[in-house]
C-alpha cells in the first residue's frame, strides 16, 4: 500500500492499527532527518495548507433581507403601507420601525452564530517544533504537511493528526475532542483497527493539549482531513431548525393573513354590491385590515423573550439567540454531557479499604469539608496505622497542590492527586506538615510501562528512608509482600482478596489506586525501579470518582416530573457513565435481563442499522465513548421522532450536535470557544441544574406569550366585526382607522406588554412539555377568543348605537365605542393573567406592572376623549359621566362572563395540573 493510495482514500481510521515503521514507510518520512524543503513544497502543493476550509454562506445583505421573509412581517409591512396611504405618517413609521428592529436583532444573532467555524480554525493555529533537513525548527502550524516529523512537549497544542513514534510519559488532554475527563497516557504501540477514537492511545489529534511528558510523531492528516476538520464539516452541514415558537407563529400568521385578506375583500364587495362608493368601501376595508392586524405582536414577542433572557441570566443561563428562550419551554429531551455538567468535574475519593476495614468519605470535589466514616462513625487518621499510612502515601507520593481561588479551591496538577490530598485533609493529615516531617529527596515519575509513581523521603526519627508508592492495583500488588493491620503490624499479603475488593470498587465506576510503602536503610543518589524491589508493604486502596452534583440529582428529578427525558452522552468509559447515571436517578426505559440499565457505547452505535437507530436511541439513556458524528446522529434521531432536543456540551466534539439541536447549551467555564459559538445558550456555572431552571423560565415565557395573544386577538376580532356589521347593515362606521391604531398601539404598550412580566404559575414544572406540533392557539382558546371577541363586539356596537339613539354626535358615539374597546381590554387583561383560574389564583398584586399599566391606559384614554388637541387629531369628542358609567358596567360584566366561561370549562375538562387543555394538550 503506497502513500498516495492510503491518504487519498481517506484511511485515517487505520493509522493507529499500523506499526510506527509501517507509518514511516507509507508516509516516506525520516524520523531523524525529517522532510527536505523540496518535499515539503511538493506536499503542500498536493495537500494545501493545514487550515480548515469553510462552506461559503449567504452574504450579509441576503441574510438581512431574509429576516423580512416571514408571514407576520408581511402583515406588518402591509399595515405600515396602509397607514402611510392614510397619511398617518407617525403610525406608519412606528410599525415599520418595529419590523426593522426585529430584523436587525435577528441579523445580529445569526451573524454571531457564524463565528463558530472561525473559532474552530483558531484552535489549530500555533507554533510547532518540527524536524526538517536534519534540523529542529519552529514553524507555523499552518505550514505542516503530511510526513512532517513533529516534536511535542508539555504545554504544546497539537495542530494536526499525528501518529506517535516515540514517547516518554506523554499525557494528552483530549477532553475537547473526546469528552475524556482525565489526561490520556500515549504510547507508540499499534492497537486494534476497530478501536474507537477515544481509545486510540498512539494518536495525537489536532486541537488537543499536551499536559505532561514529551514525544514525537509523523503528521498523517492535516486541515479538513483531521478529526477536528471532520467536525468542522459536520458543523457546516448541521441544519438550522425552526424553533417551536417561530414555527407556531409562522403558521398562526399565515392563517391570520389569509383571514384578514378574505374579510377585507368580503367587506369591500358587500359594500359595493349595496351601492356604496368604491372609494368609501376601500377605506372601510382598510380600516378592517388595520383593526385585525395585531401590530403589537412582534414587539410583544421580542420584549417577552428579552425579559426571559434577563430572568435566565439571573439563574446562570446566558441566551445568545432570543427564540431559544421559548424553545427551552418546549423541550422534551435533554441530552447532557457528564463531566462538569452532571458531575462536579472534581475527582473525589469516596471509599478507602485498609487492613480489613472499609471507610466511606463524605463531601464532594476539592472542598475539604467532609468526613471519613467507619460504620457511620467519624474517624481520623489516628483511627488506625493502616489508614494513616494510606493517607500519607496519597499526600507524599504526589506532585499536585490545592490552591485557593475566588469562589472556592482548585487543584494545580493532576485531578487524581488532588483527590488524594483532599481525602487526607478529611482525615486530619496536613500536606505541609507531612512534607516537613518527611522531606522528599528523590522520585520515580509515573511511566506507562511501570504504571506507578514512587517518592523517596527521609525518615528523620528512624534515620532511614521511606519510599511511598501509588499506582495501578496489579503493578503495586506485584511489588508488595506484606500488608499492615490497624495496629501497624505486618502480615503476609492477601493479593487475591485485595484484588476482589478493588474489582468491587471498580464495578461502581470508581477509579482505584493502590498505595504502599517500603523502608530502606540506604538509597542511591538516583533511585531506580530496580532498587524498589518486591518487598513493599501494602497500606490500602483509595477509590475515587467525579461525583454527581447534588443539585443535578434534584434537577433530573424535576425534569422527570415535568415529562422531560434526560439522556447522558459522554466520551467517558461505560462503567463510569453507568455508575453516575444510577446516582443521578436517570430513568431507564429498557432494562437488560439482569435488571440493569443498558449503556450504549460508541462501538455498539457503529454497528446499529440506520432503521434501528431511532428506536434504540429513543429507549436508551446512557451513551458512552461516543464520537462527534454519533452525537450528531443521536440528536437527529430524536428530532426525527418529534422531540424538541436540548443538547449540552463543552468541547469541539460537541459543536455539531450543539448546532443541530433545537437548543444548544454550552458551558461557560470549561467550554471551548467553538462550543460557545455554536450554542444558543451558555451556562455561566456549568451546572445541569441551571438548565432545569432555564426550562422553567422558558415555560413561563411561552405561557406569557400565549396570554398576550389570547388577550390581543379578541380586540382585533371586535374591531373587525364592528366594521363588518356596520357595512352589512348599512350603518356608519362605529370606529375609524386612526382610532383603531390608537387603541391597538396604546393598549399593546400599556396593557398587553405587562403580561410579559407575569411570574410563573404554580405547578409549571409538573406539566407535560408542549407538543411541538400543537398550534399556538388550541381549540379551547380559540373558543375563548371568539367568545370574548363577540361579547366585546356586542358591547361596542350596542353602546355606539345607543349613544346615537340618545342624540349623541357621531364623534361622541365613536368616543364611547373606542373607550368601550379599551375598558373591555383592560378588564380582560386581568382575566388573561391566569389561563385557567381567576386573577386571585395568581395574586392580584403579584404583577404590580399590570396594575400600573391599567392606570396609565385609563389616564391616556381620558386624554384621548377629553383633550381638545386629541379630539382634533383622532376625531373624538368628550362624553358624559353616564357614558363612562355604562362603559365601566359593561367592562365588569365582560370580566364576569369570561370568569364563568373559565369555570364551566374547568368543570367540563376536570383540569389536572399535568393535563390541561389551556396549556396545549387538547
Amino acid at each position: 500500500m503506497n502513500k498516495r493510495n492510503l491518504h487519498n482514500q481517506s484511511h485515517s481510521s487505520e493509522w493507529h492499527s499500523l506499526s510506527p515503521d509501517a507509518v514511516v514507510d507509507i508516509m516516506k518520512a525520516d524520523p531523524s532527518q525529517g522532510l527536505t524543503g523540496k518535499e515539503v513544497a511538493s506536499r503542500r502543493e498536493k495537500y494545501g495548507l493545514n487550515v480548515l476550509t469553510h462552506k461559503k454562506g449567504k452574504s450579509a445583505i441576503v441574510r438581512f433581507l431574509l429576516q423580512f421573509h416571514q408571514p407576520l412581517v408581511y402583515i406588518l409591512v402591509a399595515a405600515s403601507i396602509v397607514t402611510l396611504l392614510l397619511s398617518e405618517y407617525i403610525d406608519s413609521a412606528v410599525i415599520f420601525g418595529v419590523v426593522f428592529v426585529n430584523a436587525l436583532i435577528g441579523f445580529i444573532q445569526e451573524s454571531k452564530a457564524i463565528k463558530s467555524l472561525e473559532a474552530l480554525a483558531k484552535t489549530m493555529t500555533a507554533q510547532v517544533m518540527v524536524i526538517r533537513e536534519n534540523a529542529q525548527i519552529k514553524i507555523s502550524s499552518t505550514e505542516l504537511v503530511p510526513g512532517d516529523v513533529v516534536i511535542v512537549a508539555s504545554g504544546d497544542r497539537i495542530s494536526a493528526d499525528i501518529r506517535l513514534i516515540h514517547s516518554k510519559d506523554l499525557q494528552i488532554n483530549e477532553s475537547a475532542l473526546t469528552g475524556e475527563s482525565l489526561p490520556v497516557q500515549k504510547t507508540p504501540e499499534k492497537i486494534s483497527k476497530d478501536t474507537v477514537l477515544a481509545d486510540r492511545t498512539n494518536m495525537l489529534f489536532a486541537g488537543t493539549l499536551v499536559t505532561y511528558g514529551q514525544g514525537s510523531g509523523i503528521v498523517v492528516e492535516t486541515g479538513d482531513k483531521t478529526e477536528v476538520g471532520k467536525i468542522s464539516g459536520l458543523i457546516s452541514e448541521a441544519q438550522e431548525l425552526e424553533t417551536p415558537l417561530t414555527r407556531r407563529i409562522s403558521s398562526f400568521s399565515r392563517v391570520l393573513l389569509y383571514v384578514i385578506l378574505v374579510l377585507a375583500a368580503v367587506t369591500f364587495a358587500v359594500g359595493v354590491i349595496r351601492g356604496e362608493k368604491a372609494v368609501d368601501m376601500f377605506m372601510a376595508a382598510v380600516a378592517l385590515a388595520v383593526g385585525a392586524i395585531p401590530e403589537g405582536l412582534p414587539a410583544a414577542v421580542t420584549i417577552t423573550l428579552a425579559i426571559g433572557v434577563s430572568r435566565m441570566a439571573k439563574r446562570k443561563a446566558i441566551i445568545r439567540k432570543l427564540p431559544a428562550v421559548e424553545t427551552l419551554g418546549s423541550t422534551t429531551v435533554i441530552c447532557s454531557d457528564k463531566t462538569g455538567t452532571l458531575t462536579e468535574n472534581q475527582m473525589t475519593v469516596q471509599e478507602i479499604f485498609t487492613a480489613n476495614e472499609h471507610f466511606v468519605l463524605t463531601g464532594s470535589g476539592y472542598s475539604p469539608f467532609g468526613d471519613i466514616l467507619y460504620y457511620g462513625k467519624k474517624v481520623t487518621a489516628d483511627h488506625s496505622e493502616a489508614l494513616k499510612e494510606c493517607l500519607l502515601a496519597g499526600v507524599l507520593c504526589n506532585d499536585s497542590q490545592i490552591t485557593a481561588k475566588e469562589n472556592g479551591v482548585d487543584v494545580a496538577g493532576d485531578p487524581t492527586e488532588g483527590a488524594l490530598l483532599v481525602a487526607a485533609q478529611k482525615g486530619g493529615v496536613d500536606f505541609y506538615d507531612a512534607q516537613k516531617e518527611a522531606p522528599r529527596i528523590d522520585s520515580i515519575p509515573f511511566e506507562s510501562q511501570n504504571q506507578f509513581m514512587a517518592t523517596v523521603h527521609a525518615d528523620r526519627e528512624e534515620g532511614k528512608f521511606k519510599v511511598y508508592v501509588k499506582g495501578s492495583i496489579e503493578k503495586v500488588l506485584a511489588r508488595c509482600r506484606f500488608e499492615i493491620d490497624k495496629n501497624g503490624k505486618r502480615h503476609p499479603l492477601d493479593a487475591k482478596k485485595i484484588s476482589q475488593i478493588a474489582d468491587e470498587m471498580a464495578s461502581k465506576g470508581l477509579r482505584v489506586l493502590a498505595l504502599a510503602h517500603g523502608i530502606f536503610g540506604h538509597v542511591s543518589g538516583n533511585f531506580t525501579v530496580g532498587e524498589l524491589g518486591h518487598d513493599l508493604i501494602f497500606t490500602g486502596i483509595q477509590g475515587m470518582i467525579d461525583p454527581p452534583r447534588n443539585e443535578a440529582i434534584d434537577a433530573v428529578k424535576n425534569c422527570h416530573a415535568a415529562g422531560i427525558e434526560v439522556k447522558m452522552i459522554t466520551g467517558d468509559h461505560a462503567l463510569t457513565a453507568s455508575s453516575i447515571a444510577r446516582q443521578l436517578g436517570l430513568r431507564c426505559l429498557v432494562l437488560r435481563e439482569n435488571g440493569k440499565c443498558e449503556t450504549v457505547t460508541g462501538k455498539m452505535l457503529a454497528e446499529i442499522a440506520d432503521d434501528e437507530y431511532p428506536e434504540i436511541v429513543g429507549n436508551s439513556v446512557v451513551f458512552a465513548r461516543t464520537t462527534p458524528e454519533q452525537k450528531l446522529k443521536i440528536v437527529k434521531s430524536l428530532q426525527a421522532k418529534g422531540h424538541v432536543v436540548a443538547m449540552t456540551g463543552d468541547g469541539v466534539n460537541d459543536a455539531p450536535a450543539l448546532k443541530q439541536a433545537n437548543i444548544g447549551v454550552a458551558m461557560g467555564k470549561a467550554g471551548t470557544e467553538v462550543a460557545k459559538e455554536a450554542a444558543d445558550m451558555i451556562l455561566t456555572d456549568d451546572n445541569f441544574a441551571s438548565i432545569e431552571a432555564a426550562v422553567e423560565e422558558g415555560r413561563c415565557v411561552y405561557d406569557n406569550l400565549k396570554k398576550f395573544i389570547i388577550w390581543t386577538l379578541p380586540t382585533n376580532i371586535a374591531e373587525g366585526l364592528a366594521i363588518m356589521t356596520a357595512i352589512f347593515i348599512g350603518a356608519i362606521l362605529p370606529i375609524l382607522p386612526v382610532q383603531i391604531l390608537w387603541i391597538n398601539m396604546c393598549t399593546a404598550v400599556f396593557l398587553g406588554m405587562m403580561l410579559a412580566f407575569e411570574p410563573k404559575e404554580k405547578g409549571i414544572m409538573q406539566r407535560l412539555p408542549m407538543d411541538p406540533q400543537m398550534p399556538i392557539i388550541t381549540r379551547s382558546l380559540v373558543f375563548r377568543i371568539v367568545y370574548f371577541g363577540t361579547l366585546l363586539t356586542v358591547a361596542v356596537f350596542g353602546l355606539f348605537e345607543y349613544e346615537l339613539s340618545m342624540g349623541a354626535s357621531e364623534p361622541q358615539a365613536r368616543s364611547v365605542a373606542a373607550t368601550m374597546l379599551v375598558i373591555g381590554e383592560l378588564f380582560y387583561l386581568f382575566n388573561c393573567r391566569s389561563l385557567t383560574g381567576s386573577v386571585l389564583s395568581v395574586g392580584l398584586f403579584s404583577n404590580p406592572l399590570a396594575i400600573l399599566g391599567a392606570f396609565f391606559m385609563l389616564f391616556f384614554q381620558v386624554l384621548f376623549v377629553h383633550l381638545p388637541v386629541m379630539n382634533g387629531f383622532f376625531h373624538t369628542s368628550p362624553i358624559s359621566l353616564e357614558s363612562w358609567t355604562r362603559i365601566t358596567v359593561f367592562g365588569i360584566a365582560l370580566y364576569v362572563f369570561v370568569g364563568i366561561q373559565k369555570y364551566i370549562e374547568n368543570r367540563m375538562n376536570k383540569v389536572h395540573p399535568r393535563q390541561n387543555s389551556i396549556h396545549g394538550l387538547n
